[in-house]
């Protein structure tokens, strides 16, 4: 539309076109109401906050994972071994073992010694007196419940037994098995056993060190091994997928103890 300005002395009428003044904000419709689009540059800053916003979940979530495995190490697992450590300090056996007749196994016969329906394993503990460590819940300090990293529930649950273990022999590269007694870890997750694993004994292997896959305690191999498993395998599967969506699948692990 053109608008006529006023004249005065000395000067022209002059006309000012004001529809090339017109602003209009983004994805607003253009004169004539058709619909505009944006800019490349618009796009190019929405996607790079849509990126952002994607790194940030990202990067919460693998930290609330590692304070979940941190948790996990600290007050159960370790706190099982204190808890053992302090059964043999104040009996003078190992739990489930006769003090009267004492063979060095667990109960006696090297027998798992878990929390069925009996509670066998808590009240072991507890009528020698040992606080038990905390656990999913009361009466069931044997296990705690965790998040897979794809945020599905997993439980993880410890026992006691005595397995065959592989210890250096008489010479170099050479390996020999002996009983010990160890805590069963049930139901972690790969990243979880690796994650105890690298605190434990100070890197990742199945095969050597106090911690080790079940498959791998006994093995009289000389060279390490990666765990068996990894995150990318659904639960109960050993073949890697890409479906997010699944429950992550798990895997037993030995804990050597001190006795």
């Amino acid at each position: 539309m053109a608008t006529v300005m006023p004249s005065y002395p000395g000067t022209e009428a002059s006309t000012v076109n004001t529809a090339n003044h017109r602003t209009r904000t983004p994805g607003a419709a253009a004169p004539g109401g058709t619909a505009a689009g944006f800019t490349l540059l618009e796009l190019a800053i929405v996607l790079a906050v849509i990126g952002l916003i994607i790194s940030a979940v990202t990067v919460g979530r693998d930290l609330y994972r590692n304070a979940q495995y941190q948790r996990i190490s600290s007050t159960f697992v370790q706190g099982w071994q204190i808890a053992y450590d302090t059964y043999t300090a104040n009996t003078g056996v190992v739990p489930g073992d006769a003090p009267s007749d004492p063979g060095g196994e667990i109960n006696g016969d090297g027998s798992a010694l878990c929390n069925g329906t009996d509670d066998a394993l808590l009240n072991t503990f507890l009528a020698a007196g040992v606080e038990l460590p905390e656990g999913r819940a009361e009466g069931q300090n044997d296990r705690y419940v965790y998040q897979d990293s794809n945020g599905n529930p997993q439980e993880v649950q410890v026992c006691f037994r005595t397995v065959e273990w592989a210890v250096p022999g008489s010479s170099v590269d050479n390996y020999v098995t002996r009983e010990r007694n160890v805590m069963v870890i049930r139901d972690l997750t790969p990243s979880l056993a690796r994650h105890l694993d690298a605190g434990i004994d100070g890197k990742a292997d199945a095969r050597f060190g106090r911690f080790r896959e079940d498959s791998e305690a006994d093995s009289t191999g000389t060279t390490g091994v990666a765990w068996s498993v990894d995150d990318r395998m659904a639960y109960g599967d050993s073949t890697a997928t890409a479906e997010d969506e699944d429950q992550v699948t798990v895997v037993t692990a030995y804990y050597r103890m001190n006795r």
